[in-house]
């Protein structure tokens, strides 16, 4: 009803007025549609990509009877998800439990309002504060865990949600400083120039330590192997998502891949000069950074937790903080500061 009266009060105002309206809303919807549903593809077909990469390390044949080969497994696991019953537990705070698979679902979408692509459509918005962006909607998503575990009212789904906030606060600090690198090599804060600022020589080769730090760190946020402890099935049953069935795990499920592909994304962009040298190039090198996340999960065993936050604030955290101070003492040394 509030909508009728809202394009009834637009009409009466000028009919030119109501088309320039509704071509600009159409344009834009449309947009948003053309980058999301390749994007909801993507994280689809990833899932079998990792199951078929993992059957190929373990000596197993993975999904191969839904489709060619297995290639409509995606499909087949989507439509079940789908189709199953929600179970709400009886004593969980139902509005916050069911808000907060949404909301990190969200979350992974909202990431890639800024992510670049390309150097003639660029991206959905073209961000001068795009690192900041990133960095705050990824600080945002350790709320929904926290919710999901909350709200469960359970005790497994709650240390689930207290031990990601842990591991995601750990490695938030070293990840900002390892930005930080970059942002005062390129000076600006913006993804496009920091692609174009990587024409002549990729960051990933005077910043190579701060890269490997990133990835690791990439791979704590993300809840990935081995430092999946918030959904350690040995300790926590399912960790954080242990009450969640259906639709509403799914969303999680598809959060996490789809936060995969971001920071797949966002590390080629800051390190391997993203869409510098074509389009095509820039894809290759992604799936490369997607294909070293699955391979991670196969090779390495989980961690313990406090072998965890060692790595995070004994290790990482003092590298980090002093490759920043290495990183400006030699530009300004060398007179090479961006900054005026």
């Amino acid at each position: 009803m509030c909508f009728f009266f809202f394009f009834k009060f637009i009409y009466s105002l000028n009919n030119l007025f109501l088309i320039q309206f509704i071509w600009i809303f159409l344009g834009t919807v449309l947009q948003i549609l053309s980058f999301m549903i390749p994007l909801l593809l993507a994280i689809a077909f990833l899932t079998l990509l990792e199951r078929k990469i993992l059957a190929s390390v373990q000596g197993r044949i993975g999904p191969n009877f839904v489709g060619y080969k297995g290639v409509l497994q995606p499909i087949a696991d989507g439509v079940k998800l789908l189709f199953k019953e929600i179970i709400l537990p009886l004593t969980s705070s139902r509005v916050l439990f069911t808000f907060a698979p949404i909301f990190s679902f969200f979350l992974s979408l909202a990431n890639w309002a800024v992510m670049t692509y390309d150097c003639d459509y660029g991206a959905l918005t073209n961000l001068n504060l795009g690192v900041l962006y990133v960095f705050m909607i990824s600080s945002l998503s350790v709320y929904s865990l926290i919710l999901a575990g909350w709200s469960s009212n359970s005790r497994y789904a709650l240390l689930g949600g207290l031990r990601a906030a842990a591991q995601m606060i750990s490695y938030e600090v070293s990840k900002g400083l390892i930005i930080l690198n970059v942002v005062i090599c390129v000076g600006s804060l913006n993804l496009s120039d920091i692609v174009f600022f990587q024409r002549h020589v990729y960051l990933i080769f005077p910043l190579f330590p701060m890269f490997i730090i990133f990835f690791v760190s990439a791979l704590a946020e993300t809840n990935r192997s081995p430092f999946d402890l918030p959904e350690a099935e040995g300790e926590l049953v399912a960790g954080y998502n242990v009450e969640y069935s259906s639709i509403t795990f799914a969303l999680f499920f598809l959060a996490e891949y789809g936060n995969i592909i971001f920071m797949s994304f966002f590390s080629t962009i800051l390190f391997m000069g993203g869409w510098v040298h074509g389009f095509l190039f820039f894809l290759v090198k992604v799936v490369f950074m997607v294909f070293i996340f699955v391979w991670v999960r196969a090779a390495f065993p989980r961690y313990r937790y406090d072998q965890l936050m060692q790595i995070g604030w004994k290790l990482f955290l003092p590298i980090s903080f002093a490759y920043v101070i290495f990183t400006a003492s030699v530009l300004y040394v060398f007179d090479a500061l961006p900054f005026n």
